[in-house]
């Protein structure tokens, strides 16, 4: 099992140290973990940096990669929360911190961060996903520097009455075009286990959009437990690998120093 979506106590939302994390992995059997501490820059209205210091990042990482190194494989990678216009400063922070894996997700809609500004309070969910997926489309279009595009659905989480979720149908048009130009630039995308721990009785993407990128020749995923606590880690794996199977496809992939490693599907 490889859970390649972790957070520890270097995100902004989560105070598990990475050695509980890392003993949770072993606990459960898995043979590689990459932790993706957040870094969203210019986050909510308040335009706050939400990052991690890099060499204190790297020296835990590492503390803990060596400790443990005969029983599981510990990996360093990163999630950023892009928008459109941090296409610079995402940049100088990738070329000067070294990483095994960059995921890029959208956590803001036009500056506004959709769960600690609520974006449902005062936005039409209808409007709210489609200036989402229009804000990732956009940010797909200005940055390639990542591996894979993290729990494309993401924002389904935060509406709290999900029978008033816009049916997929609405956005299709606009979800093909950054599904193809994932493919196209050789990029991933993710399947995150934590759908099934927001409410959702999916998991992130919704088997329409793994459908979706598997028709348009897609192949690269990941699979991420999105865990931020330890009970978490590896959290429904089994599961996702299964229906990744019953998909169609054959590889899950690794990242490793920014190259990917496929893995047959058992």
């Amino acid at each position: 099992m490889y859970d390649f979506h972790l957070h520890s106590n270097f995100s902004m939302d989560s105070q598990a140290n990475m050695e509980d994390m890392v003993l949770s992995a072993i606990n459960k059997d898995l043979k590689s973990i990459c932790f993706t501490d957040h870094v969203d820059l210019e986050s909510t209205s308040q335009l706050i940096d939400f990052q991690f210091i890099p060499e204190d990042y790297i020296k835990e990482i590492k503390k803990v990669k060596y400790r443990y190194m005969k029983e599981i494989e510990i990996l360093c990678g990163v999630e950023i929360g892009m928008q459109p216009h941090l296409k610079i400063r995402y940049e100088e922070f990738i070329k000067n911190t070294p990483l095994d894996f960059v995921i890029l997700s959208i956590h803001s809609i036009n500056g506004r961060d959709i769960v600690i500004d609520e974006v449902f309070g005062d936005t039409e969910p209808f409007k709210a996903l489609e200036e989402y997926y229009e804000n990732m489309y956009e940010s797909i279009k200005t940055f390639d520097n990542y591996d894979v595009l993290g729990h494309m659905d993401f924002i389904d989480r935060y509406i709290e009455n999900k029978s008033l979720l816009p049916n997929y149908n609405n956005f299709y048009d606009i979800i093909i075009e950054i599904l193809k130009l994932v493919i196209h630039n050789g990029k991933g995308i993710e399947l995150n286990t934590a759908g099934l721990r927001h409410g959702l009785s999916y998991f992130n993407p919704k088997p329409d959009i793994l459908r979706l990128y598997k028709n348009l020749g897609g192949e690269i995923i990941t699979i991420g437990s999105d865990a931020h606590t330890p009970e978490f880690v590896g959290y429904k794996y089994r599961e996702a690998e299964r229906y990744l199977r019953d998909l169609g496809f054959k590889y899950i992939y690794l990242f490793k120093d920014r190259k990917k490693f496929p893995i047959n599907i058992r």
